[in-house]
């Protein structure tokens, strides 16, 4: 019992427990990481609250495969100081998140993936989530944050998807996702390899980029 103890608490805290910011490697010397705020923050709760860590993860391997498809760097212990619990994630069902915002930094597609995935991945795995947007009878002018939805995930004639606060907490959170700062732990790999990449859980084009 206490070898057990010393090995999966002790050890771990001896390493990890004092783990505190550190400067980033090249051109910017700023502390990483940086808490999360403001809306960020929210979103992170609705992540959490949906369960995606359940089909999503945010740690990158350091194998070519997942650095050449998730990258640019393999994730770290330092990646998670600041979240509240870690959520490495359970299951690579969907694509890995860590670098999301920089993958896809418009707000527009994560909102309508968000409401219907299959309507930006024709083969999306992932279930739509319809309750975090409001199907509204279009007023004297349609609403400026009104998804742009093309047949068969259109609204009828005369409405509109607009996204709830949940919705827009979310994306500015899966925005915030750009772990891509070189550590001394971890610095960018120099090469990859792309034809030996594509080792993945998910079907190629089955999940959002």
């Amino acid at each position: 019992m206490g070898t057990a103890w010393c090995g999966l608490i002790f050890a771990p805290h001896l390493q990890l427990g004092a783990l505190q910011p550190a400067p980033s490697v090249g051109i910017s010397s700023a502390l990483y990481p940086t808490r999360l705020e403001g809306r960020s923050q929210q979103g992170a709760e609705v992540y959490r609250s949906l369960g995606c860590a359940h089909c999503h993860s945010q740690n990158v391997r350091g194998n070519v495969a997942d650095l050449s498809r998730w990258g640019p760097r393999r994730t770290v212990s330092r990646d998670y100081l600041y979240d509240e619990p870690p959520l490495p994630g359970t299951l690579r069902i969907g694509p890995d998140l860590s670098n999301a915002g920089a993958r896809q930094p418009d707000a527009a597609w994560h909102l309508a993936h968000l409401y219907q995935p299959r309507s930006k991945v024709v083969k999306s795995l992932m279930p739509p989530y319809p309750f975090l947007f409001e199907v509204r009878k279009i007023g004297e002018a349609p609403s400026p944050k009104a998804l742009r939805l093309e047949s068969p995930y259109a609204p009828p004639e005369g409405f509109e998807v607009v996204p709830k606060h949940e919705a827009e907490v979310l994306v500015a959170y899966l925005l915030d996702r750009k772990k891509s700062v070189a550590l001394f732990e971890a610095p960018m790999p120099s090469s990859l390899k792309k034809e030996e990449a594509g080792a993945t859980n998910a079907p190629t084009g089955a999940v959002a980029p």
